[in-house]
């Protein structure tokens, strides 16, 4: 681990590496890309190839081995939480199943929103421009300045679905008149907030102290959608219907 965690405390190297995993190139262009000398390309992709992260093709290209994907692919979580490292050492993220903190670096390419209010419109825009779904686990009933977009979007055939705590469940006679298309669960402990549609995603952990909190990550990119969507369905399943 030591001699690993020393190949991949270069600068140079993991550009090298981030390189070859977008394509095979020769030693001059990988000079040309980093701005280096031929002289100190080859000494870097020689220390990368002892590693056994990278290999030298009949091409005379050079490619990341298997094995080297696999470390830039555990790298991520690791990486990503590096990035974010102030906020991580205020919230709580394990309050979510193993498997998705396994996972966390696949929102390295979501924006991390510190402000509340601007934190709060996002999410408002999101289901605004939702055209297929909307699903969200929050605090509360949907907020009431959200209430008319959810029950016209519901009308027009949008599905939406929203997890909150199993004491705030509305009783069927409280069920929205829309409510063939939006459905609602509950849950005894929200683990986070999170909103989804088609399009983005939304997703706020909790202070260490245990209160909610309305910063966190968005982003539209595939790899953040997919392991937010997986989550909400994960407690989707486990939530109590009203």
């Amino acid at each position: 681990m030591e001699k690993l965690f020393f190949e991949l405390a270069s600068e140079s190297r993991l550009c090298i590496l981030r390189e070859l995993q977008k394509e095979n190139v020769k030693m001059q262009e990988i000079a040309r890309r980093l701005d280096v000398t031929a002289t100190e390309a080859f000494r870097q992709l020689q220390r990368l190839s002892e590693a056994l992260l990278v290999q030298k093709q009949p091409d005379s290209t050079f490619t990341v081995t298997q094995y080297g994907k696999l470390v830039l692919q555990l790298s991520s979580p690791l990486e990503f939480a590096l990035k974010h490292k102030e906020y991580f050492l205020a919230h709580d993220v394990w309050q979510l199943p193993s498997q998705f903190v396994g996972r966390i670096g696949e929102l390295s390419q979501a924006n991390l929103i510190l402000d509340t209010v601007e934190s709060l419109n996002r999410g408002q825009r999101m289901f605004m421009k939702a055209q297929q779904y909307g699903w969200g686990i929050a605090e509360g009933v949907v907020p009431e300045l959200m209430g008319p977009i959810i029950d016209e979007h519901a009308r027009k055939g949008l599905k939406f679905r929203f997890l909150i705590p199993e004491d705030r469940l509305p009783s069927k006679a409280n069920q929205p008149s829309t409510t063939q298309n939006i459905e609602i669960r509950g849950l005894a402990d929200l683990p986070a907030i999170i909103a989804v549609t088609e399009k983005e995603a939304a997703v706020c952990f909790r202070l260490v102290e245990g209160r909610m909190d309305y910063s966190g990550f968005y982003g539209k990119d595939s790899s953040f959608l997919r392991w937010a969507k997986d989550l909400f369905l994960y407690y989707w399943d486990k939530g109590k219907r009203a």
